[in-house]
């Protein structure tokens, strides 16, 4: 592995690092969510979310469109779909 590949990947695992983020991604597994519907979800102040979103939309993670009156959030980079699953396989069993 290169040191240019190594950085990559540690940056995008990092922008996973925080449990709200992680959070996030997984809403967005399971299809597109307004900022609203997130900070429901994950249980967080709308500030706090959108710091984390902001994180996510930098790295390319996560793109926002804006629809009518509302921010709708999306996974843009599908290896992070990928990465997710077999994580949650790993890590989460019981939840498949």
């Amino acid at each position: 592995m290169r040191d240019d590949q190594a950085e990559a990947i540690a940056k995008y695992l990092g922008s996973m690092s925080h449990p709200i983020r992680l959070k996030i991604l997984y809403q967005l597994l399971q299809g597109e969510r307004t900022v609203g519907e997130l900070r429901d979800r994950v249980a967080t102040t709308g500030a706090n979310l959108s710091q984390h979103l902001r994180v996510l939309r930098e790295l390319g993670v996560v793109v926002s469109d804006k629809k009518a009156n509302a921010v709708h959030n999306r996974i843009a980079d599908k290896r992070f779909v990928e990465l997710l699953h077999k994580m949650r396989r790993l890590f989460c069993p019981d939840e498949e």
